[in-house]
């Protein structure tokens, strides 16, 4: 990845010092997904996948 990426954190989030969050990051022509305890573990799914993952999730 070469742009920098401008993470924002889940509206599910807790509190400020809550770090057990998702965050997204969106480009142009990508969306990226990580856990903030892990920054390092970037996915990049496939729209395809972003919405099989999130129609499974939901209640």
């Amino acid at each position: 990845m070469s742009e920098a990426l401008r993470w924002q954190k889940s509206s599910f989030s807790g509190g400020a010092g809550d770090t057990d969050c998702l965050e997204i990051s969106a480009t142009p022509t990508t969306l990226h997904l990580r856990e903030s305890d892990h920054p390092t573990a970037i996915l990049t799914p496939t729209p395809s996948a972003l919405r099989a993952l999130l129609t499974t999730l939901r209640p």
